[in-house]
């Protein structure tokens, strides 16, 4: 039975699902923007398009009616999720024929705020029975990260302090500064977006399975959160799988920039847990301090400062990520992911999604509607990944 339908009475039913993966198994899920082929607008297509895609389980609808999520199972690495990943995008793409485009970026840079929701998407008509215009407001796209640990208290120990990292994967992995028509000012506007609805940022830590139990008995018990599925934190442990589940980074316009984003992720995980494992009491930031480092990655990302939780000092954002993939270059020799982790040294230095947008924008004066044509030129772009 699925997690989400009965209840998680005590720790050991929480030890029993994370023990059970295969330790350091990856898995995406990337949310796909659908555009109209002449307006570049949202298409509410995602019906008609899933129509014509494989029921392999590799594709689904989300609550936009414009939106297609591409799902790769467990791999060993990144390296087989990200060409999982690819060959969905290129039978997408195919699938989509004449109808629509396919994008992808944390929002569309200029389609209106709010749109339709598909009719048969699980809890739809929960979700706008109680937060109403919020839910139509959330045509916003993700690239999620699911990473197996494998051991249960290893596990919370990890997500503790994986908390802390969360501002570094938004900044790398911001890719929406247009909305409705205008450059907002942020690297990033769908973590704002996002936040019209409860449970949303730099989640709580938790220190302990019997914690995680009882938080989950509240929420089921209260009504605030009656399913696992609508603890919708930037970072989650996935009850239903068993994974670390990473929410915080932005849909990524390219194959290649999603796998530099999810190489980063998968090393620092497997980071965290060889540190735990040797020892290592893993820090546990507050809350407040991770969301200062939350807004400078939304504001200003690879442009701004970030905050060192452990000095106080500030530190230019770029220079705290290449000292971070200097870090995790042995881990990720050992997960044989080197090649997308080099991805991601030049997804810095080109200034991440969000200036790769702008540059976008500002050739040729084309303003948001040239960002949308770029991005959807960019889904299938050849990678140097491939073969």
């Amino acid at each position: 039975m699925s997690p989400d339908r009965y209840p998680i009475e005590d720790a050991s039913r929480l030890r029993a699902i994370f023990d059970a993966p295969r330790a350091l198994t990856v898995g995406l899920e990337e949310e796909v923007m659908l555009l109209d082929p002449d307006s570049l607008e949202l298409a509410p297509l995602a019906e008609d398009v899933l129509g014509a895609l494989p029921d392999d389980g590799r594709f689904k609808l989300e609550l936009p009616a414009s939106q297609i999520e591409i799902i790769t199972p467990p791999c060993p690495g990144v390296t087989d999720a990200i060409e999982v990943l690819a060959a969905g995008r290129a039978q997408l793409v195919e699938a989509a024929a004449e109808r629509v485009l396919p994008a992808c970026a944390g929002v569309h840079p200029f389609s209106a705020s709010e749109g339709e929701l598909n009719a048969d998407t699980r809890g739809r008509v929960e979700l706008v029975a109680e937060y109403g215009a919020a839910a139509r407001r959330q045509l916003v796209c993700a690239l999620q990260v699911h990473v197996a640990i494998g051991e249960a208290e290893a596990t919370i120990a990890v997500y503790d302090a994986l908390r802390s990292y969360l501002p570094e994967l938004a900044a790398l992995a911001a890719n929406a500064p247009f909305y409705e028509g205008a450059d907002t000012g942020l690297a990033s506007v769908r973590p704002k977006i996002a936040e019209a609805l409860p449970r949303q940022g730099i989640p709580p830590a938790f220190g302990s399975l019997d914690r995680l139990a009882a938080v989950l008995r509240f929420g089921r018990a209260t009504g605030s959160f009656p399913s696992p599925g609508k603890w919708w934190w930037e970072l989650r442990p996935n009850v239903r799988f068993g994974t670390l589940e990473l929410r915080v980074p932005d849909a990524q316009t390219t194959i290649e920039d999603a796998a530099a984003v999810a190489a980063v992720a998968h090393c620092l995980i497997a980071w965290l847990l060889e540190r735990h494992r040797s020892g290592e009491k893993l820090p546990t930031h507050d809350r407040w301090q991770i969301e200062e480092n939350r807004w400078r990655a939304c504001r200003r990302a690879l442009e701004g400062e970030l905050i060192d939780l452990e000095t106080g000092a500030t530190r230019p954002a770029r220079e705290r990520l290449e000292d971070l993939l200097e870090a995790l270059g042995p881990v990720a020799g050992s997960l044989g992911c080197a090649a997308e982790l080099e991805l991601a040294h030049e997804l810095i230095r080109a200034g991440g999604g969000a200036g790769r947008q702008r540059l976008a924008a500002g050739g040729g004066g084309g303003g948001a509607r040239a960002v949308t044509h770029w991005l959807a030129e960019r889904f299938d772009a050849p990678s140097r990944l491939s073969g």
